[in-house]
């Protein structure tokens, strides 16, 4: 493994990639594999010539309407075909999009709309009956409800707002939709989207992805179309994607596990299969069909999903060869009995790294899937840090997990501060987060570094406490959180996800760790959950209550006493 002093060498391949923007990789597979589909998206399949071509309309139509470089364009909407031509069509004029998060509340919304002074605000209508932002966003704008739909824009909550459209909406009649958006195209416009597609630098702004949020506003990282475009062909190297692959990715656009498989995708003339809305049956029906050799599913809520449905039994899954899901190591391994023959594939990163920058090889010995995160891509360093003394540590020692390379993303839209605090002049991205990379490079993640608890002066990852606990065969998922404690300073509280069918108590569950795990780590409190709080893709912790009753709680000196009394018998 390289060392800090030693100058990090990228790839040819990737190197060459940092050249282009997501449009010219676009066009460039397009002229490569002009028939091979692209995109199937909820029955709607296009080539990579017609994304191309309708892809170069949207971009005229932006121009027409007063869009150019550096113009903001926001997205709020469910995945659909025209989510992706406004993708690649903001990127071919040097506009840059804002992938608004569909779960946003809100307070979040009208604060990413300001703060990132979009200009432009396309809402999509596909999934009404799920999710209607056409009321959500006159809610939230007032001065909306009366809009005739050709007037001129002033909101003051979005002074900067200046065009509004609404596509694929049923019900539409005032908003001008689709149709309206590409009426006012001319051939010079498309003329002109083509050589601005051919003259944008890769340097340029391509995408600004809000986080989450806890407490405080969301953050927004930007992304270039060099990051996009070097991300994507190291993982189709990674991986060996070609165009005969076909990649199954449920995720939503808004977020990066659906904008690096795209990426991948373009990059290698692979095809990708999205939803508006995930469906295990319906997963299961595109994969047999479709003949997916790399299902990117990603999370065990999408995976369980799949393996729990009725029709999981009969599927001809055969032509999978990769599968790509985070989780307990345990966990990963049940799902890998389920699938004999499945190539498992784990993987670490953040938003802040061009989406994943770690991933497990092919190659690897067979457990590591399940137990390590993997390596990162070629051109890239990580390693371990001591967060106060901003030490580097040996391999194999525990420590904050930094990263330096082609993938650091760009920075936080206007916060200079975080900005310098996770990009450190040194070279390094600060990611927040605790692991382990060992001599060859091998990365162990092992948490948050604020996803600890501090139990009677006692340093405990979450972490260690959910995975001893997904060990159990009837719980699904469990997630650890700090309680306030009058004697241990803090204690653990579990939630508990239990497997379709299996019936648990909270003792029961209590019981399961007694002797086996540390009793300062047992957890005091247990609830069962059957839905989680959920960001995009990632379960909210800080949602779930701290507060519990006296009744709830688990005296475990106690137990042990007991248990000892019982054995003495």
């Amino acid at each position: 493994m390289a060392h800090s002093d030693t100058p990090l060498i990228t790839p040819p391949d990737v190197e060459a990639a940092g050249e282009h923007t997501t449009a010219r990789i676009l066009a460039q597979s397009a002229a490569r594999w002009p028939d091979n589909d692209l995109l199937l998206l909820d029955g709607q399949r296009l080539t990579y010539a017609q994304m191309l071509a309708q892809s170069e309309r949207y971009a005229a139509a932006l121009l027409a309407r007063g869009a150019g470089p550096g113009t903001r364009i926001g997205i709020l909407g469910p995945n659909s075909v025209e989510y992706v031509k406004l993708l690649y069509a903001a990127g071919m004029i040097g506009a840059c999009a804002i992938t608004l998060n569909a779960r946003f509340k809100e307070a979040d919304l009208v604060y990413a709309l300001d703060h990132a002074e979009a200009e432009f605000l396309f809402i999509g209508g596909q999934a009404k009956a799920f999710m209607d932002f056409r009321s959500m966003v006159t809610g939230i704008y007032p001065e909306l409800q009366g809009w005739d739909g050709r007037s001129p824009l002033a909101l003051a909550g979005a002074p900067h707002l200046r065009q509004i459209f609404s596509f694929g909406d049923p019900d539409e009649r005032i908003w001008p939709d689709e149709d309206a958006f590409l009426s006012a195209v001319t051939p010079e416009d498309v003329a002109r989207a083509r050589q601005l597609r051919d003259d944008i630098p890769s340097s340029s702004d391509a995408l600004i992805i809000y986080s989450s949020g806890t407490t405080a506003h969301p953050k927004a990282c930007i992304l270039s179309h060099r990051n996009l475009s070097q991300i994507g062909q190291s993982f189709a190297r990674r991986f060996d994607l070609g165009p005969d692959d076909v990649v199954y990715n449920p995720m939503p656009f808004f977020h990066m596990s659906s904008m690096l498989p795209m990426a991948a995708c373009r990059a290698s003339g692979a095809m990708q299969i999205c939803t508006g809305h995930f469906k295990p049956a319906e997963a299961l029906r595109l994969i047999e069909q479709e003949k997916v050799s790399f299902a990117y599913v990603s999370f065990p809520t999408i995976v369980a999903g799949i393996l729990n449905d009725p029709g999981f039994g009969a599927a001809d899954l055969s032509s999978i060869r990769l599968l790509h899901c985070v989780g307990p190591a345990d966990l990963l391994r049940r799902y890998s009995d389920s699938l004999p023959g499945v190539g498992f594939v784990n993987a670490y990163g953040l938003t802040e790294a061009s989406g994943v920058a770690v991933w497990s090889d092919p190659s690897d010995p067979a457990d590591d899937p399940f137990t390590h995160s993997g390596k990162a891509f070629e051109g890239l360093e990580i390693a371990a840090f001591d967060p106060e003394t901003d030490e580097r540590l040996p391999p194999d020692t525990r420590g904050e997990l930094r990263l330096r390379g082609f993938c650091r993303f760009s920075g936080y839209l206007k916060d200079d501060a975080a900005t310098a605090e996770t990009l450190r002049a040194d070279g390094w991205l600060r990611t927040g987060d605790l692991g382990y990379v060992d001599a060859q490079g091998i990365v162990t993640y092992d948490g948050r570094l604020k996803d600890m608890l501090k139990i009677g002066g006692e340093n405990v990852a979450a972490l260690e406490i959910e995975g001893y606990l997904c060990t159990h065969p009837d719980i699904e998922l469990a997630q650890v959180i700090a309680v306030p404690d009058g004697h241990l300073f803090e204690v653990a509280a579990a939630y508990v996800e239990l497997r379709p069918g299996a019936s648990l108590t909270a003792a029961e569950v209590v019981d399961f760790c007694l002797g086996r795990i540390a009793s300062y780590k047992v957890p005091r409190y247990v609830r069962f959950v059957r839905e989680w709080p959920m960001s995009t893709t990632k379960i909210q912790k800080f949602r779930l209550s701290r507060e519990f009753g006296a009744d709830e709680y688990f005296d475990i000196k106690a137990l042990m006493a007991d248990r000892r009394a019982a054995a003495e018998v």
